[in-house]
């Protein structure tokens, strides 16, 4: 015998409140939940500008290397091999900048007499475009570096991950590779002060320019190059 049409209507009729019901309380208790909080960003942050100040204070120029890596603390947090990857990526982020700066002072020194015309000083020109080389080859230099920083931080040694992990030997050859790297970057910035100077040019509106720039991205170098050296193996 089919069923009465109200006691099927009154079914019905229990089986929407019931999940009307169920549904408000799903989300009452949505709404009453807290929303997530940035208290476990801020946690990393804050350790990795602690680790930052602290790995800063064993460079030459601290105030530097920790105000232009501190954007990046949340990153390396505790590593040192990405802390100094980042002072790495920085210092050829400034090396880049400081060659396309130097071609522009060259191009601007592109109407100066040629050498032998007279009236002119072409060997500040000769030195200008020795430092657009050597600079440019330093920012390479650095990028090598960095791949380097890359390539240890990518596969942990041995030691610290179990079998599997890159060798202590393998991670010793990485760094000491980025610091070769650094320290080929150094040398080439001196090059480019060292041919100013002999050009006599460090006291023309150009050479001044370009010294204080090797000056400048020197440090960041440097700090680069302490922070590698401080990477514990």
């Amino acid at each position: 015998m089919a069923p009465h049409p109200r006691a099927l209507s009154t079914h019905h009729l229990v089986l929407l409140l019931t999940v009307a019901a169920v549904t408000t309380q799903a989300a009452t208790t949505d709404a009453a939940a807290p929303a997530p909080t940035p208290r476990a960003a801020e946690s990393r942050s804050s350790t990795g500008s602690s680790f930052l100040r602290a790995r800063c204070a064993t460079t030459q120029y601290q105030t530097l290397c920790y105000d232009s890596l501190l954007p990046y603390a949340s990153e390396f947090q505790t590593s040192h091999a990405r802390l100094a990857r980042a002072a790495a990526d920085v210092a050829a982020a400034h090396l880049r900048a400081l060659s396309t700066r130097v071609k522009g002072i060259l191009h601007r020194h592109g109407s100066e007499p040629a050498e032998g015309t007279g009236g002119g000083r072409p060997s500040e020109a000769a030195a200008l475009r020795d430092c657009t080389s050597t600079i440019s080859a330093a920012a390479n230099l650095v990028r090598q570096s960095s791949a380097e920083l890359d390539r240890l931080d990518a596969a942990p040694t041995a030691a610290a991950s179990g079998s599997g992990g890159r060798s202590s030997r393998e991670a010793r050859w990485e760094v000491s590779n980025a610091k070769t790297w650094l320290s080929a970057a150094m040398t080439n910035e001196g090059t480019c002060t060292d041919g100013l100077e002999e050009a006599g040019a460090t006291a023309s509106p150009a050479g001044k320019e370009v010294t204080a720039g090797v000056v400048s991205v020197k440090q960041y170098t440097s700090n680069a190059l302490a922070l590698v050296n401080g990477i514990p193996l």
